[in-house]
C-alpha cells in the first residue's frame, strides 16, 4: 500500500512538474527544489503525514548529507526547523496579540488615544495574519504535506484574499503610525488637526479598505481548489493568468508597494524625524547655556526621545523581518518575465517567510522593552489566575 501510495505521488508530482515547467518557463532544478521535500517523509494510508516524517527528514539529513548539495540540506535544516518553529511561534503569537489588544485598549499605558488607536489596529492586524496565514496556511503544509484540512472546501482565493488583505493593513498600519509620530514631532502646526483619535480612526479604516480592494484581483487569478504540493502558492493559479503580461505587471505592483513602497516611505519618514530632532535638541541646549540652566532636564524632549525609541524599534523590527520576503518576493516574479541571472534559491523564500511570519509577535517584545507601565499591566495579566491561588495561601 505504500509503495502503490509514493508511486501514484511520484507520477502526480511528475505530471505537475512538466505542466509548470512548461507554463511558467522555470528550470527543472528549482522544481526539484520546490518538491524535494515531498518525498522525505512518510505517509500513512490516509496521505496524511506521521510522526515519522521528522524524523525521516532528521535521517535524510545525516545519512546523505555529503551527496546532497549545499542548498538541499539547507532546504532540509530550515524543514526541520519549521517544524518546532511555526507551531511555538503561533502559541506565543495569539495571546501575546490578544493580550497587547486588552492592555492598549485601556489606555493606562501613559500613550494618548490616538497611539493606542494605531498600536490596537496594529495588534489586531498581526493577531488575523497569525491566524489565517501562519495556522491555516503555513503550519498545515508543514505537518500535512498530503492534506490540507480545507482541501475539500472551494475557498482558497477567499483564503488568498484574506491572507494578503491582512498582511497589507499590518504593513500599512505601522506606515501610518510612523506618519501620524511624524506630524506629532515635526509639524507642530498640523498636530493637533491631525494627531487625534477622530483623524486616527478615519486613517485606519481608509487603510483597511483600500487594502481589501487591492487584493481582491487574487480572487480572480487563483482558483479556488487548493494545491497542496507546492510551497510557493497554495492556490491552482488559473491557466490563462500564468502566461498573461496584465496579471504579471498586476502582481508585480503588488510586490512593490507591499512591502517595497512601505519600505522607502518608513525610511523617509524615520530619516527627517532624526534630522528635526537633532536640530531642534542643539537648539534647545543653546538655549539652556544661554539661560544657565544646564541641569534643569528638558522634559519635553524625554518624552520625544521616548516616542521616538519607540518608532525606531517598530520601523527597525518590520524592516529587518521583511527584507528577506521583498527581496525574493520582486526577484521571482522578475524571474518569471525572463531575467533569469536574479533568480533566489527557494531556501531564501523559507527563510523569508519565517521571518515574516515572526513580526506578528515581535511588537508586544518592543512594547514590554519601551513601555514600564505596559510591562505593569502584564504582570497583572499573568499573574492574575494566580491570585486567588496566593490569597488562600495567605489566609
Amino acid at each position: 500500500m505504500y509503495w502503490n501510495l509514493a508511486m501514484m505521488d511520484w507520477k502526480n508530482t511528475t505530471l505537475d512538474l512538466k505542466l509548470r515547467t512548461n507554463n511558467w518557463n522555470v528550470t527543472t532544478t528549482d522544481w526539484n527544489e520546490l518538491t524535494m521535500f515531498q518525498h522525505v517523509r512518510t505517509v500513512d494510508v490516509n496521505g496524511k503525514t506521521v510522526g515519522r516524517g521528522f524524523i525521516e527528514m532528521l535521517h535524510s539529513l545525516s545519512a546523505t548529507s555529503v551527496r546532497k548539495p549545499l542548498r538541499h540540506r539547507i532546504q532540509i535544516v530550515l524543514r526541520i526547523i519549521q517544524f518546532i518553529y511555526y507551531p511555538i511561534l503561533a502559541i506565543v503569537a495569539v495571546p501575546a496579540n490578544i493580550v497587547t489588544i486588552v492592555i492598549l485598549s485601556q489606555e493606562k499605558c501613559g500613550l494618548s488615544r490616538c497611539v493606542s488607536h494605531y498600536l490596537v489596529a496594529m495588534a489586531i492586524a498581526d493577531l488575523l495574519v497569525t491566524i489565517f496565514d501562519l495556522i491555516l496556511r503555513h503550519i498545515l503544509f508543514v505537518y500535512l504535506d498530503g492534506q490540507h484540512l480545507l482541501e475539500g472546501l472551494p475557498v482558497c482565493n477567499i483564503h488568498a484574499v484574506l491572507i494578503y488583505a491582512a498582511t497589507d493593513c499590518s504593513v500599512w498600519f505601522t506606515v501610518t503610525f510612523t506618519f501620524d509620530r511624524f506630524v506629532a514631532i515635526c509639524c507642530p502646526n498640523l498636530r493637533s488637526k491631525y494627531c487625534n483619535v477622530q483623524t486616527a480612526a478615519v486613517v485606519l479604516a481608509t487603510v483597511t479598505g483600500l487594502s481589501c480592494l487591492k487584493n481582491i484581483f487574487w480572487y480572480f487569478m487563483l482558483r479556488n481548489k487548493y494545491h497542496v504540493g507546492s510551497r510557493a502558492w497554495f492556490c491552482w493559479v488559473k491557466r490563462d493568468v500564468k502566461s498573461s503580461p496584465v496579471w504579471a505587471a498586476i502582481e508585480f505592483c503588488h510586490y512593490i508597494l507591499t512591502p517595497g513602497v512601505a519600505f522607502i516611505l518608513i525610511l523617509l519618514l524615520n530619516f527627517l524625524m532624526v534630522r528635526h530632532i537633532v536640530v531642534t535638541s542643539r537648539s534647545r541646549r543653546r538655549l539652556h547655556q544661554q539661560s544657565k540652566r544646564k541641569s534643569v532636564k528638558d522634559p519635553e524632549m524625554k518624552s520625544r526621545m521616548n516616542s521616538i525609541i519607540l518608532l525606531f524599534l517598530i520601523s527597525g523590527n518590520f524592516i529587518l523581518l521583511w527584507s528577506v520576503s521583498m527581496v525574493y518576493s520582486i526577484s521571482r516574479r522578475i524571474f518569471f518575465l525572463g531575467y533569469k541571472s536574479l533568480d533566489l534559491r527557494i531556501f531564501a523564500m523559507e527563510l523569508g517567510y519565517m521571518l515574516q511570519m515572526l513580526s506578528c509577535c515581535t511588537n508586544t517584545v518592543i512594547y514590554v522593552i519601551a513601555h514600564p507601565k505596559f510591562r505593569e499591566h502584564l504582570k497583572n495579566i499573568v499573574y492574575y489566575p494566580f491570585t486567588p491561588i496566593v490569597k488562600c495561601i495567605k489566609h
